[in-house]
């Protein structure tokens, strides 16, 4: 509809008022019509979406066992949804496995899947899906439906077109009688206002017929000519306003565009960041994965490591117990040697583990003090040089006899135990090792062991310190966790110090450790090289037999103590199997001393020793205890609860023997002041 130039106020306003309703009409309708189509499509896909995903778990078994009878089951359940023309079901390789079709159907399905993909084809919305299972694809499902987009669009312009029609003409109707009423006014004072502009008078006016707009028009009309000269000047003041707006709307977009520019600057910032953070996060993750996969091969490792001497136990000790098996005193004595070596074994396995988990955790405590060199490489020699004879290879130690470093003796000597170890366990037949230390500059002490076995390649090199990655070494498999080089870095860090290692293919490797040189102790520099302070083990101050203890719930854990107390004559033992009668046996003997094991039935050994410390007749017994929770928090609880000692399992005799002893010893009486 177009307004006519021609015509009188009346026709125009109704052309207004028509043109106006089929314009909001139409555009109400197109929106009301396009949102619905749109809101339709969408469930239709986001329904079909589940679909797909559903029918996917439900083929993925079918897929899996190739159970292609299962998979047409599974898509013969569409036939509930005539909405779906057709389905297919795909193998990993995209052939075509199971399909399905409604009756009358005569497109089949592509022979061959495509990627994931909603296309709307002809009167059809085709889905593909790609069914996942354990992490990787297995299939992909194909759906083919109606979307039905022309018939609920040609619906909803049918019903657009009687409403747009049905509107037009009520407001026809009302315009053509309400018009009247506003156009009959304004009419009369036109006719008015022709008269004064032919006849110049002033003095005609308005009719006031109505308190309304149009009465409000005639006021103002009246009112015109009185108004003249101020409404001039109020026009004047009214330009030099625009003016000003104008000149601040100028300003105003100014400062708009520069937000807008920092907007910018800040976005492009932040998107910068964002692209780093997820660099990161990409490198953290790949990290982690990496991280991941080395603890399970780790695992897998530790799990034969830790299987292989238990293995070697339960044999002997298997043939040692059979009474089908007739063995001569050699050869139990030779099978007990191969248990005890066995067992050495695993126990140096768990507490390297144990190491690396206190190190790891910050629990571990060093006490750093100045150490002779020489004392320790002189222990470390008794104990490498066994192994090294075994294979002919000869092991140098080159250092001035009187050099000292700051550092945890204990932790010292594990240090260079482990290097040297693997220097003869990785070197050939017939090699050597040289040991040697010397002062460099900033008060350091290097100490450098060289092996000539075949060496790490570059790419060994650079794992040899990494957690939970054990290398490969050419010649054979050899013992350990892998992890013995992870520790030695650690414990060298914490005694302040760095560890390098250097390596050639064929001629061997050499590492290198930088501790704190220390000045000889006053103590210490008295002794001639090598001396040990002699020590003195404290003797029992009554010669009468002293009573001792054990409560124990495990036969086997009790069999060894019995023979370790029986060898002594001042010595004998009481046992009890739980904590209980523990309790009432202690307070019933009196024992000199209680060997308490942690873990028993019925009352934990912890809470067994707070009742025995609160009980005035058992207070002052001493308390031992013994456990395989060797953890740092483990012994941190019994230390608060009051044990004198805390052994861990498996028990050494002479550890043992040494701390009967010390708690059966007279207190040390102290000399008055003079």
């Amino acid at each position: 509809m177009i307004i006519p130039r021609q015509g009188t106020l009346r026709q125009k306003l109704l052309a207004v008022v028509l043109l106006t309703t089929l314009i909001a009409l139409l555009i109400a309708i197109a929106a009301i019509s396009g949102n619905n189509l749109r809101v339709y499509y969408r469930d239709l896909v986001t329904d079909m979406t589940i679909q797909s995903e559903l029918l996917g778990h439900m083929t993925a078994p079918a897929l899996s066992f190739d159970d292609k009878q299962l998979a047409q089951h599974n898509l013969g359940l569409l036939r509930i949804r005539p909405q779906i023309a057709a389905a297919a079901l795909y193998d990993a390789k995209g052939q075509l496995f199971a399909s399905y079709a409604t009756p009358g159907d005569s497109d089949p399905p592509p022979s061959k899947a495509a990627a994931d993909a909603v296309q709307l084809v002809g009167p059809h919305l085709t889905i593909y899906k790609t069914i996942q299972a354990d992490g990787g694809r297995i299939g992909t499902i194909y759906l083919r439906v109606y979307h039905q987009l022309g018939t609920k669009a040609l619906g909803l312009l049918g019903i657009g077109l009687l409403v747009t029609a049905g509107a037009m003409a009520i407001a026809f109707g009302l315009s053509s009688r309400l018009q009247r009423v506003v156009t009959e006014p304004i009419l009369r004072m036109a006719a008015i206002a022709r008269e004064v502009v032919d006849k110049r008078d002033y003095t005609r006016r308005a009719e006031l017929v109505s308190d309304d707009e149009v009465g409000w028009l005639a006021r103002s009309f009246n009112d015109m000519l009185s108004e003249i000269e101020r409404r001039t000047r109020d026009l004047e003041s009214s330009y030099l306003q625009v003016a000003r707006e104008a000149e601040e709307r100028s300003r105003a977009q100014q400062e708009i565009s520069r937000l807008n520019s920092a907007l910018e600057l800040r976005v492009q910032e932040r998107t910068a960041q964002l692209e780093a953070t997820n660099s990161e996060l990409l490198i953290a993750n790949a990290a982690a994965e990496k991280a991941n996969l080395a603890k399970s091969e780790f695992l897998s490792s530790m799990s034969h490591e830790l299987r292989t001497p238990l293995n070697a136990v339960l044999g002997f000790a298997q043939l040692i117990a059979s009474e089908s098996v007739s063995l001569t005193p050699e050869k139990r004595k030779a099978f007990t040697g191969h248990i005890l070596k066995a067992g050495r074994h695993l126990l140096d396995l768990i507490n390297e583990i144990l190491d690396l988990s206190k190190i790891e955790s910050g629990a571990l405590s060093l006490s750093i003090e100045p150490v002779l060199l020489a004392d320790v490489v002189r222990e470390c020699q008794e104990m490498i040089e066994p192994s090294a004879q075994k294979r002919g290879i000869r092991v140098f130690y080159v250092f001035d006899p009187g050099l000292h470093v700051e550092a945890d003796r204990t932790r010292l000597k594990q240090v260079l135990l482990n290097v040297l170890s693997n220097a003869v366990k990785y070197n050939r037949e017939g090699g050597e090792v040289h040991l040697v230390a010397a002062a460099i500059e900033g008060r350091r002490l290097r100490i450098s062991v060289r092996d000539t076995g075949q060496g790490l390649k570059p790419e060994q090199l650079a794992q040899l310190f990494q957690p939970f990655n054990r290398l490969g070494q050419e010649g054979g498999v050899q013992e350990g966790t892998g992890i013995g080089l992870v520790v030695t870095k650690r414990l060298v860090e914490l005694m302040g110090g760095q560890i390098h290692a250097s390596s050639t293919v064929g001629q061997g490797s050499e590492f290198r450790i930088d501790l704190k040189l220390a000045a000889s102790p006053v103590e210490l520099a008295a002794l001639p090289v090598g001396a040990q302070p002699e020590t003195v083990t404290p003797a029992l101050a009554d010669p009468a037999v002293r009573t001792i203890l054990y409560v124990e719930d495990n036969p086997a854990n009790i069999r060894p103590v019995e023979e370790v107390i029986g060898s002594r004559s001042d010595l004998r033992l009481l046992t009890a199997f739980d904590g209980h009668l523990g309790i009432e046996l202690a307070r019933n003997h009196l024992p000199d001393l209680i060997l308490m094991d942690i873990n028993l039935p019925g009352i934990s050994g912890n809470d067994a020793a707070r009742i025995l410390h609160a009980d005035a007749t058992t207070s002052h017994i001493p308390i031992v205890g013994l456990s395989a929770n060797a953890m740092p928090r483990d012994i941190a609880v019994s230390k608060k609860i009051g044990f004198l000692r805390y052994l861990t399992k498996p028990i050494g005799i002479a550890e043992l023997l040494a701390t009967i002893d010390e708690a059966l010893a007279p207190p040390t009486e102290t000399a008055a002041p003079t």
